[in-house]
């Protein structure tokens, strides 16, 4: 598989394994309004095998961005989805492209997943009783202290590994499918913190030119 969809499980599972010593969390409230932080990922896909970091803010219901880099702190790219518009951002090329949230998601991991979801992944507040179109379709499993353990939909299945201490929020997650598997470790997280700056800002638009989804794929894969 391209590289670019490995780098691209990075960014959007969010979404899976470094070891820190010091992993920070604040209490979840029961009112979740934003999430950010900070996480590691090694994903496989095939024989190919890469580590990635990746800083993380998610405003429900639908605006997030994540900050994807190499472990020497180069920054490959971001994403920015604001009310449903995604944008994907090659900074050292000054390039973008332009889609929606769920298409984004789609194209690099190769299975829908959207930002309800992955929150719900990462805190562990499921809301079962809903019937939302995007929760459709998910079984999942609890531990003997009611939080979610596991989870599938399809061929993508999840497992936690470790819960921050006492609470349903997740540490570390693996998550399998036909196309990749990996880990996830979740370094920092906060909720509700207040926003810093425009970080959803469209001012890129100005200076950085649009590309088609082919030529950002030749971009990620190092052809252009």
């Amino acid at each position: 598989m391209p590289k670019r969809y490995v780098w691209g499980a990075a960014a959007l599972l969010c979404l899976l394994c470094c070891t820190l010593p010091q992993v920070r969390i604040t209490p979840p409230p029961a009112q979740i309004e934003r999430i950010e932080g900070h996480a590691s990922l090694r994903i496989q896909s095939g024989e190919d095998s890469t580590r990635s970091k990746f800083s993380f803010l998610f405003q429900l219901p639908h605006r997030g961005r994540i900050d994807v880099s190499n472990f020497l702190g180069k920054t490959l790219y971001q994403i920015i989805v604001d009310n449903q518009t995604a944008f994907l951002l090659i900074p050292s090329k000054r390039v973008f492209w332009q889609g929606n949230e769920e298409e984004i998601v789609e194209r690099i991991l190769w299975f829908r997943l959207n930002f309800d979801e992955i929150i719900s992944l990462m805190t562990g507040q499921w809301d079962e009783s809903e019937e939302n179109a995007w929760r459709r379709g998910w079984i999942l499993e609890k531990d003997e202290e009611g939080r979610i353990r596991a989870g599938q939909r399809g061929e993508l299945g999840f497992e936690v590994q470790e819960f921050f201490q006492d609470t349903p929020v997740v540490r570390q997650v693996t998550f399998a499918h036909p196309l990749n598997r990996g880990r996830l470790k979740i370094l920092a997280i906060n909720f509700n913190q207040p926003l810093k700056g425009n970080v959803f800002s469209r001012q890129f638009l100005k200076t950085y030119v649009q590309k088609t989804w082919a030529e950002i794929e030749e971009i990620l894969d190092g052809k252009n």
